[in-house]
């Protein structure tokens, strides 16, 4: 086809030919001539053998061109080019009595310089080919498809160039080429439609084709010029020839092409996107030589249908895209109203399917198996879900899951095509698209596993390029980008939207249980804890009435226990209009110093602790990320207990301590008081749980349950630990920086 080098699939070791140093092949074709100069002087650094002979130019080692009569107007053209900083370099000069095209271009090794002979006629002129070149511009512009452009292509390209057969060979995703379009006079057979290995083109070939985009090789029979000398005096390395026309190519292609029938060929470019798209390639029975302008005119063929077919592909996967988008849209907003998303694929399997064109799909979610249309069995999902795993991708894209997967091969009927994503890090979870096995018959021009022979002293590519037919099994058709593109956005609207809208779900339904356990314990205060003050409220106001006419001492004692038992229930009201409130308020957070909050609590608390003998033990307390009024709450509460359960003891031990832990901080308050039995410490931190009667520690027992709801909103813990009669601790961690703590949902 082009710059080859075939080889079977793990038939021979080819390493030695993917090593293959087509770059530097040390030699030119010989329809032209090589001049490497010096771009100051013009010295010469390196020629091709045949110089003379072609350009009429005799330049000796070192010698500059200054010196030559004959060069007088090469060296001007030159300077005049180097001014410009353009990188190509193309004129028509006369060198003593031949008229040559030359053309340049700059490289570390020297400025490059070939010689061709010029245009024979006027119509092998740009000027001349620019009425064929406008004509073609319409009648691409007229084209229904692709196909309509490449056919148009490759007649305009036969035209200019007087080949026998032109051919547009576009690559497949594997790397394999087809004949898209074809333009012929006979001579040469036909290869429409045919396929061909991706062995044929190398991988070093395809990246020349990229740098440079039009490749002539006049006849397949010639014998390289070399150069001299071998290695440049510049970097003593052999002279690099990417960029060179007159470019020696490989004797495994030469040898190719004599097989393939050809005695010349060209090739042009089709970049898309820069990505080596295809090529127009165009083959002769007999050696023909192409000048510089009309490979120009064929350059702008090449890269005005570069542009047609980006356009025009870019168009097509939008309508696709925009079409997929609408699915997509429907099916998201049906998701956003399922209880799971689970269960909202499979309420909506129509649009499920459609998204990516499937045939079945299958969602697997904790080792749960879902599906609907054809689809593998649930054990055979789970066994693919493992092996999707296994390859690290988020999206796995696959017409071949018996690729992945051997086992596959006894349901390729029903499911042989994949397209996949992942929706955990985690676990096998995924959302599966399938697509049956599609059986196709492609006819390859030539047998592609059989394209390289082994001879005595190297390899020769394949002798045959008859066609060969293959039945292609255990694929189905191809996922397209734009549905691989809609599969991957889906995936993000699922872990952005649907996912994050169960785990809120989720969290507020744990919220609520919580919650109602907490009401629930509310109704009972109700009737037993708030009853009783109020019944004693009822009761002295009753006994006041009937002592009506004059208050004794026992009247100002009825009165007296009004009043106590009216501020008990307040102060229980207050505890529980805080802790009812603590859910809704704003976290308002900053950098607390935890030593000056726990001092001015400390301080706060003096009135109740006069005539106590207390020995405060404050330790060194780190700073922490926090809401600091929520905070001087949770210290308050921790210290009145320490103080009110330390009340027995003649002198009360209370310690405030602080560590480090990552990224957290953790501080304890320390007591020497009663303690209490472990046995029940998992009610502690419930609302009105207490673990001492009434009668011998007042309180509402509200105070440790607003401890751990301030704490847990910060995202931290809280626990304790005691021993009976020795005293008790509470430890509680809070974020050491800034962070958005796990399940508060209450800001903004």
């Amino acid at each position: 086809m082009s710059e080859t080098l075939s080889q079977a699939p793990g038939a021979i070791d080819l390493e030695a030919c993917a090593a293959e140093p087509i770059r530097i092949p040390g030699g030119i074709q010989p329809h032209g001539a090589l001049l490497v100069v010096d771009p100051q002087r013009f010295g010469r650094l390196q020629a091709s053998a045949n110089l003379s002979e072609i350009s009429g130019l005799v330049v000796e080692p070192g010698q500059s061109l200054l010196d030559i009569p004959e060069a007088l107007q090469l060296v001007t053209e030159l300077r005049r080019w180097l001014a410009t900083q353009d990188p190509l370099f193309l004129r028509t000069v006369t060198v003593g009595a031949f008229v040559l095209q030359v053309f340049g271009h700059i490289t570390p090794q020297g400025v490059v310089l070939e010689f061709e002979d010029p245009p024979r006629s006027e119509s092998e002129t740009l000027e001349g080919l620019y009425p064929r070149l406008r004509l073609f511009l319409e009648a691409i512009g007229s084209a229904a498809d692709i196909q309509g452009i490449g056919e148009a292509a490759v007649r305009e390209v036969r035209a200019i160039t007087g080949f026998n057969r032109v051919m547009l060979y576009v690559f497949q995703e594997n790397g394999d080429g087809v004949v898209l379009a074809e333009d012929g006079d006979g001579v040469l057979p036909s290869y429409r439609g045919q396929r061909f290995p991706a062995s044929d083109i190398p991988a070093q070939a395809r990246e020349l084709y990229v740098q440079n985009r039009i490749r002539l090789i006049a006849s397949s029979e010639y014998t390289p010029s070399p150069i001299e000398p071998a290695l440049s005096p510049v970097d003593g390395r052999p002279l690099d020839l990417s960029h060179a026309a007159l470019r020696s190519v490989s004797p495994v292609h030469l040898e190719y092409m004599r097989n393939m029938g050809t005695g010349s060929s060209m090739s042009i470019s089709i970049l898309v996107g820069k990505e080596l798209w295809g090529l127009v390639s165009c083959h002769s029975k007999a050696p023909r030589q192409v000048n510089a302008q009309v490979r120009t005119a064929c350059d702008i063929v090449g890269q005005v249908l570069s542009l047609q077919i980006e356009a025009r592909e870019q168009a097509d996967r939008t309508t696709e895209r925009l079409s997929l988008n609408q699915v997509e849209t429907s099916l998201l907003a049906r998701l956003t109203v399922a209880p799971t998303f689970q269960a909202g694929l499979m309420e909506n399997a129509g649009l499920w399917t459609e998204l990516t064109r499937a045939g079945g799909a299958a969602v697997v979610r904790d080792g749960e198996v879902l599906t609907t249309g054809l689809t593998p069995p649930a054990a055979d999902i789970r066994r693919l879900a493992l092996r999707l795993q296994q390859t690290g991708e988020d999206v796995v894209v696959a017409d071949s899951i018996a690729e992945l997967l051997p086992e596959a091969e006894r349901y390729a009927a029903t499911a042989s095509g994949v397209l996949a994503i992942s929706i955990s890090r985690l676990h096998p979870d995924y959302v599966m698209w399938f697509r049956p096995e599609l059986v196709r018959t492609i006819e390859w021009g030539g047998d592609p596993h059989k394209p390289m022979e082994v001879g005595s002293a190297r390899l020769h590519p394949r002798r045959s390029f008859e066609a060969w037919k293959e039945q292609v099994r255990l694929r189905s058709a191809p996922w397209s980008r734009a549905e691989v593109e809609t599969a991957t956005g889906f995936r993000s609207a699922i872990q952005n939207v649907v996912l994050r809208q169960a785990e809120e779900r989720a969290e507020l339904t744990e919220r609520l249980q919580r919650t109602n356990k907490e009401l629930e314990s509310f109704s009972y205060s109700i009737s037993h804890d708030l009853r009783a003050p109020f019944r004693h409220i009822v009761g002295y106001a009753e006994l006041l009435a009937d002592r009506a006419r004059g208050l004794d001492l026992t009247s100002k004692h009825y009165l007296q226990s009004i009043q106590d038992a009216a501020l008990s229930a307040g102060r229980l009201v207050d505890d529980l209009l805080n802790f009812s409130q603590l859910g809704r308020t704003s976290l308002s957070k900053d950098r607390i110093d935890m030593g000056k909050l726990v001092t001015e609590v400390r301080r706060s608390m003096e009135p109740d602790t006069a005539g106590r003998e207390i020995d405060w033990r404050i330790g060194k307390l780190p700073p922490a990320w926090a809401d600091a009024a929520m905070i001087r709450q949770v210290f308050q509460n921790l210290l009145q207990n320490a103080v009110k359960y330390t009340a027995p003891r003649p002198k009360a031990v209370i310690t405030v301590e602080g560590e480090e832990l990552g990224d957290l901080v953790s501080y304890t308050v320390r007591d020497n008081g009663v303690g209490f039995d472990m046995t029940y410490v998992n009610k502690l931190f419930g609302v009105f749980q207490r673990l001492h009667r009434a009668e011998e520690f007042e309180g509402t027992g509200i105070g440790l349950a607003l401890c751990k709801r301030i704490v847990e909103r910060h995202g931290g813990t809280i626990s304790a630990d005691a021993v009976v009669g020795e005293g008790a601790a509470f430890t509680f961690t809070l974020p050491k920086r800034e962070s958005a703590p796990k399940g508060d949902r209450s800001r903004g």
